[in-house]
């Protein structure tokens, strides 16, 4: 089988600091070679993983530009998806393309695949979630017009979640090009075991009202605990960075909801509370020590989660995990085994109290047996397989 993977343009693979998307994609490519699989990916040639042909029309990782205005961010993207069309079309022989570009991507892959030079194609809802009654009550547009419309001519394109939550309230008129769902993963050697945890909890996250640290923040100075902070805010990633741009009257950023936020909400604590600090956007080896040896990742989501690459993250480490009961955390966290489901924060903060009752061990073999990137090439295998047969090809041939 060979497959055109289309990434996002933004960051480059393999991943250096940050990644989300391009995190999952690593372990994905990483785990379809391992079983035979030709890979080739369409992206950005800031980096090149080794032994993976890369196409790119951007040689720079193009991230300092997501946040822009849509006039300006969609071109980029834009761009990007017709370069990797016309080539996937050019070669002729890949058996399907899986691409992971929000919203544009299926857009054109689904008018795309009426094309019979191109193969099917396989897209990865990675989120944001479909809207719902809470999201636009706070003012956020609604994405559900352009599903519905989309659904009208899906062509040879089939969507999979990446979590049953996530899926859950996909309108109806998409069913029928809804594959199952398929977990995101990491590659678990990458991540170090440890038993014996320091006194310290830890949030991990781009700083966002969505990601809840504020509640982190406020119960840990309530209680007089340690608190470790990680974290891009606003695309800021060093701690120096931050401090001259909250310093500056005239910062660009303060137009961020995501600056003011850290700077209304998060920033008095660390002023006021010396336990209570933020430590910039960890990559590498300091980043695996700050999780692996945390107490507890603390996930106080005011959203609903599609997945969340922390939690599986901290708890490859051996970190349990305390979050909102919401979106995928009930998919990922079993209560009491590899930490705990929070309904409030009342409970949040009784959790935090009860954290040495989870075992290490456990939250180690729960990713091990779920959310290994050999299990999720295994999956997407499968997938690519389904999408190839439902338009009529012979996948033992493959």
């Amino acid at each position: 089988m060979r497959v055109a993977i289309i990434a996002p343009p933004w960051l480059a693979l393999p991943i250096k600091g940050y990644g989300g998307i391009e995190l999952v994609l690593e372990g994905l490519i990483n785990g379809l070679v391992a079983d035979g699989i030709e890979v080739e990916v369409f992206g950005n040639e800031a980096r090149k993983m080794n032994g993976i042909t890369t196409h790119a029309l951007y040689k720079k990782e193009q991230y300092c530009n997501i946040h822009k205005p849509m006039y300006e961010t969609l071109p980029i993207l834009a761009a990007h998806m017709e370069y990797a069309l016309t080539n996937i079309k050019a070669d002729g022989k890949f058996d399907i393309i899986h691409d992971h570009n929000g919203f544009l991507g299926p857009e054109l892959l689904a008018w795309a695949t009426n094309d019979a030079d191109l193969p099917p194609v396989v897209h990865t809802l990675h989120g944001p979630p479909f809207s719902n009654k809470s999201m636009l009550a706070q003012g956020l547009p609604d994405n559900r017009p352009f599903w519905s419309q989309l659904a009208k001519n899906m062509g040879r394109m089939y969507l999979i979640g990446i979590s049953d939550a996530l899926m859950e309230p996909a309108p109806e008129e998409l069913r029928s090009h809804i594959l199952p769902t398929v977990y995101n993963a990491i590659e678990i050697d990458n991540f170090p075991f440890v038993k014996d945890k320091k006194d310290y909890f830890i949030t991990l996250a781009r700083f966002s009202r969505d990601k809840g640290q504020h509640i982190a923040v406020e119960l840990c100075a309530k209680k007089g605990l340690r608190l470790r902070m990680a974290g891009t805010i606003s695309g800021i990633e060093t701690s120096k960075k931050l401090l001259f741009e909250l310093a500056n009257p005239l910062s660009s950023f303060r137009g961020s909801d995501d600056f003011r936020y850290y700077s209304d909400k998060i920033l008095p604590y660390t002023i006021k509370y010396k336990k209570i600090t933020y430590s910039g956007n960890l990559s590498g080896a300091s980043k695996m020590k700050f999780v692996s040896e945390s107490k507890a990742l603390l996930f106080p989501i005011d959203w609903e989660e599609p997945f969340g690459m922390a939690v599986i993250e901290a708890l490859a480490c051996g970190t349990p995990v305390i979050a909102m009961n919401r979106g995928a955390m009930p998919e990922i966290i079993t209560h009491g085994v590899n930490g705990f489901l929070a309904n409030n924060e009342a409970e949040f903060e009784e959790y935090m109290d009860r954290i040495d009752e989870i075992d290490p061990v456990a939250c180690r073999k729960s990713v091990e047996k779920k959310f290994s990137a050999k299990t999720m090439a295994a999956e997407y295998v499968k997938r690519y397989q389904q999408a190839i047969k439902l338009n009529g090809k012979n996948v033992d041939k493959l």
